[in-house]
This record gives C-alpha cells, structure tokens and sequence, in this order.
C-alpha cells in the first residue's frame, strides 16, 4: 500500500497564503527545492483541489530549456506524475495525465492507495483537511518559512487530532526548517 503524502511550504505561524492569497514568501531556496524534486519523483499520483492545481499546472507548460537545473527537474518529475483534480466549478482539466473527479470519495482515495505502487500526494489546504479527517493522510512533510504573516489559508485544519511521530528534520540554506512526520 502506497502513502498519502501532505507536503506543503508554510509560515512559521500556520498558513500556507497570507490573507490576500499571497504565497510569494515561500520561494523556496536551490536546497530546498531539490529536497522537493525528490519527493515529487517518488509520487506517482497527486490530488490536488482546484486553485492548486491553477497554481501547479504551469509545470506542464514551461519550455525546459527557460528554468533554472532544479526547476528543470522538478518540472520533468511533475510531468511523469498523474494528477487528479477535485472541482466542482471546473469545466475540464486540459493538462496532460490530470483527469477532473466532481467529488472527494475518502473511499476512492483509499483504493487507490491500496492498489498504488509509488505514493500518493495531496496539495491544498481545503482538501487536504478532508484526507486528514477521513484518516487518509499518512505522512505530514512541512517546510517551515521563517516567515509570520499573520492570517490567510491555514496549513493544517483546526478540527482534527492527530498523533505522529518525528520521522526527520532539516534546515535549508534559505532558514527554512523541513518537519517530516508519520501516523504513530
């Protein structure tokens, strides 16, 4: 059975945007960055909700050749990744490998964990919070930015408890700290 993986880049205070949906504090260093390629390498599919995936897709469409080695390579990782977008509002997903499900079903999610053979990731906080109250969620991977914004999108929901255990932490050169937990 493959993991569901939440990693996402938030303030030192909890958010991953501040309150005018701003995120452009969490530009992440040449270190960090290919901490994150390779774990993208090791997903095969990622759900995401829909203003991540508007954030995301322009990965599929960046001419390699215009990015930076690190970009380049996280942008060849998330192109060898299936994506599926949770939307309702939505018409179509036009991306390569991404399909549109209406709804999130914690049992086709379960499924697919149980028949996935490289891990799963979910991006966005809104459907993140479902996976984490429906149990799903298996590994909690957390880029803290030395950063304080005071209010916006929170990184993790306030109505679930969760214990985990420390699987590791790092510091980036950027001042940035990676937490990288596991369900006890």
């Amino acid at each position: 059975m493959a993991n569901l993986i939440y990693a996402i880049n938030s303030s030192l205070d909890g958010y991953i945007a501040d309150e005018n949906g701003n995120f452009d504090w969490t530009n992440p260093s040449e270190d960090a960055h290919a901490f994150f390629n390779d774990l993208q390498r090791s997903v095969g599919t990622f759900l995401s909700g829909r203003r991540m995936y508007e954030t995301m897709r322009v990965w599929d469409s960046f001419l390699l050749d215009d990015l930076s080695e690190v970009q380049r390579e996280f942008a060849e990782a998330w192109r060898d990744t299936d994506k599926v977008v949770y939307s309702s509002t939505l018409d179509a997903v036009s991306e390569p490998r991404t399909r549109l499900e209406r709804t999130f079903d914690p049992e086709v999610v379960q499924t697919m964990k149980d028949k996935a053979d490289r891990d799963l990731q979910i991006g966005g906080a809104g459907l993140a919070a479902e996976a984490i109250q429906a149990g799903l969620v298996d590994r909690y991977v957390l880029r803290l930015v030395p950063t304080i914004v005071g209010g916006g999108t929170r990184a993790l929901p306030d109505t679930a408890r969760v214990d985990l255990a420390l699987n590791t932490t790092r510091r980036f050169d950027d001042g940035s700290v990676l937490v990288d937990y596991s369900l006890q």
